[in-house]
């Protein structure tokens, strides 16, 4: 009996989509990735739930399957990277700078997974660079210098080359980041539920679970309100069937 339950769930987890997810990209400490930027208010609350001061220092969002949620907090919230500018992608002919540009970056959103684009990158496929990783920049920001990024006008006609080849290193948040030292750019946002934000102020002595994984969304999924109807319906059967399990093996004590 109690191996047939068994079963029962394992079938239920897999037809309603709610067993854990198994294609995040686990990716060295150390390593190359792209480098893209968007920008955010200053103040944002991003995926992460960190708190809005954290967006008065350097901040990005890591490629989905390396962040390890499709939605809300991931395994890299918190997290913080030395990023170094190598060349750029997409620039022809490719700029190479003569300075070596780097900044420390904390993790604090994520970059949504797409089929081309810069964030790409699955655990059977690399971006269009031939990257797993894609960091994207919270620039401009009043905690990075305008003049951060290198280019050459006299040569392309422009200055944003919007994609470069970095390297990557994993670096402690203290003392590393800049926000490291002022309190209120720590911690995760308290007036939202806290089963919905995670942003470690020291990731060494706390790491992130994954959203997805502990509410079964797939690696790749967006939830939308018809998901949330099919997880509530997914749920109740398992709790319907957890119930008639019981009920079979106190039946079947009762009546051996």
């Amino acid at each position: 009996m109690l191996l047939s339950c068994t079963y029962l769930f394992e079938l239920l987890l897999s037809f309603t989509g709610l067993a854990a997810a198994s294609a995040w990209i686990e990716y060295p400490s150390d390593g190359f990735a792209t480098l893209t930027h968007y920008e955010i208010p200053l103040g944002f609350v991003a995926s992460c739930g960190c708190v809005p001061d954290s967006t008065h220092y350097p901040t990005a969002a890591l490629s989905q399957m390396a962040y390890g949620s499709s939605t809300a907090f991931g395994p890299a919230c918190g997290k913080c990277f030395n990023l170094t500018l190598l060349n750029t992608v997409t620039a022809d002919p490719t700029f190479y700078p003569n300075v070596t540009k780097s900044i420390v970056v904390k993790i604090t959103d994520l970059c949504p997974l797409s089929v081309d684009g810069w964030c790409s990158g699955t655990t059977t496929k690399t971006n269009s660079a031939g990257h797993d990783l894609n960091f994207d920049l919270a620039y401009p920001s009043e905690a990075i210098p305008n003049d951060f990024f290198p280019s050459d006008t006299a040569l392309y006609g422009y200055t944003d080359f919007g994609v470069w080849n970095i390297s990557y290193q994993t670096v402690p948040c203290e003392p590393d980041w800049a926000g490291a030292v002022e309190a209120s750019a720590l911690g995760s946002v308290s007036n939202l539920d806290s089963g919905s934000v995670c942003c470690p102020a020291n990731p060494a002595n706390h790491t992130c679970k994954s959203y997805s994984d502990l509410h079964g969304l797939p690696p790749d999924a967006i939830p939308t309100a018809s998901y949330g109807c099919r997880l509530f319906v997914s749920k109740l059967l398992i709790l319907i069937s957890t119930m008639a399990c019981i009920l079979a093996y106190l039946l079947s004590v009762v009546y051996p």
